[in-house]
């Protein structure tokens, strides 16, 4: 029997982690600069958390969780998302009882039952902050920036930031009548899910990809507003100008989680077939107390990295890197063979990138697979060099070749390597 990946999976093959590897290493140090410390919580947890925390009525939880029973029978459910799992863990760990707000990142994988396609799978990784302690409107405005900067570190181009204010739950509730006014005589017209949405969650509606062009002249959240609500959006607004990030309001844009309040964000991207949301978040002011801790207001964003990936891809972006080998070690004859083991070991112990044939191939074969796998140097050793303490050192790019010794070898590749010089022949 042949096996097969399950649909909607996919292999990270070598040559491809090393993507992986930078962007990851490339949000992790955006997160050292803007403080955020990592936070790992399990990949699953009970059912009842992302029923709560992100809402009976989003398609995550009425459609794409993998949810099933353990032995004990109780539901668990493999994590949706990120951000519930996170608030669940700043309440049963306390802390909320540090002097600080808690600002806190993750990266790892997520799962939804989707159809999967380009940029949608049902496996997916995702690099999220979120930092909960503070209704400040310049944190808004800081986790809006950390994910810009984001995608500017990585390398990618027109990425652009969409805000809006989804205000309070009592604004909400006053917009749901109007909006319920603007959309029920179009009722049947709409999609199924359209539909029903509007029987529980009619804001909801603005964010279908179907019916979005029946929604022109659709009344706007924004002139629902309160006082306290305006006065937030417009401090999110001035923070960002300070920073100078780009952005573009949208009034339709909801997020497909309803534990949203005050501001909602996405970053949107061409390139990915019909998917143009590369990321996103908002304020969940309320979600903590609804996990069962007591109220803290919070704020976050989730990144989707295969998506980030796939932008990479399209743009011919990305890290320029140089040789993943420094040294490829080869021992010409038995003596060598006996001292390769230590050397070898010696050099990956100073920091270097090793590798050696363990195939026993000839000569010839071991220099084209140094050529190969892009090694920069080529050490050789054998007999002769034994007995003199030196060892052969060739730059493969150049061809260039001397000796030095063996026991300075270590400090020779590095001072070539920091110094980006060729090697100077005895003949120079």
């Amino acid at each position: 029997m042949k096996f097969q990946k399950p649909p909607g999976t996919q292999d990270v093959l070598p040559g491809s982690a090393e993507l992986w590897q930078f962007v990851e290493q490339t949000a992790r140090e955006l997160c050292r600069r803007y403080h955020y410390r990592e936070i790992r919580t399990p990949m699953f947890e009970s059912t009842e958390l992302f029923q709560r925390g992100v809402g009976e009525t989003t398609d995550i939880v009425e459609k794409e969780m993998y949810t099933f029973e353990d032995r004990g029978g109780r539901s668990m459910t493999l994590r949706p998302e990120g951000t519930a799992g996170v608030v669940r863990a700043y309440v049963e760990n306390k802390l909320y009882g540090e002097p600080d707000i808690a600002k806190l990142y993750y990266i790892g994988p997520m799962f939804r039952y989707e159809r999967a396609q380009a940029g949608r799978y049902r496996q997916f990784h995702q690099f999220g902050v979120e930092a909960i302690g503070s209704a400040d409107p310049a944190l808004d405005a800081e986790v809006i920036a950390l994910g810009y900067s984001f995608y500017k570190a990585v390398g990618l181009k027109d990425v652009a930031v969409e805000i809006n204010s989804v205000g309070t739950p009592q604004v909400r509730a006053a917009f749901r009548e109007k909006l319920l006014d603007f959309l029920t005589p179009m009722k049947e017209s709409l999609c199924k899910d359209c539909q029903s949405r509007m029987e529980r969650n009619p804001l909801r509606v603005l964010d279908c990809k179907v019916d979005q062009a029946k929604f022109e002249g659709a009344p706007s959240i924004l002139d629902s507003l309160d006082e306290e609500c305006s006065a937030h959006f417009a401090r999110v607004r001035e923070c960002l100008d300070a920073m100078k990030i780009p952005y573009s309001i949208n009034p339709r844009l909801v997020r497909g989680l309803d534990y949203y309040t005050h501001t909602a964000f996405e970053y949107k991207a061409q390139g990915i077939g019909s998917i143009d949301t590369v990321g996103g978040g908002g304020r969940y002011n309320g979600l903590v107390a609804d996990i069962g801790g007591e109220d803290r207001p919070g704020v976050g964003l989730g990144i989707g990295l295969e998506r980030t990936l796939l932008l990479l891809e399209k743009q011919g972006a990305g890290p320029v890197s140089g040789p993943a080998v420094d040294v490829y070690f080869i021992a010409m004859g038995e003596r060598a063979e006996r001292e390769a083991p230590g050397i070898v070991q010696r050099l990956r112990e100073a920091g270097l990138a090793v590798e050696r044939d363990y195939q026993g191939r000839k000569t010839k074969a071991q220099f084209k697979a140094a050529d190969r796998i892009g090694a920069r140097f080529a050490a050789i050793l054998g007999d002769e060099e034994l007995d003199k303490s030196e060892i052969a050192l060739k730059d493969l790019a150049s061809q260039e070749q001397r000796n030095v010794p063996l026991a300075g070898l270590a400090d020779s590749i590095r001072n070539l390597i920091t110094t980006e010089k060729g090697i100077v022949t005895n003949d120079a």
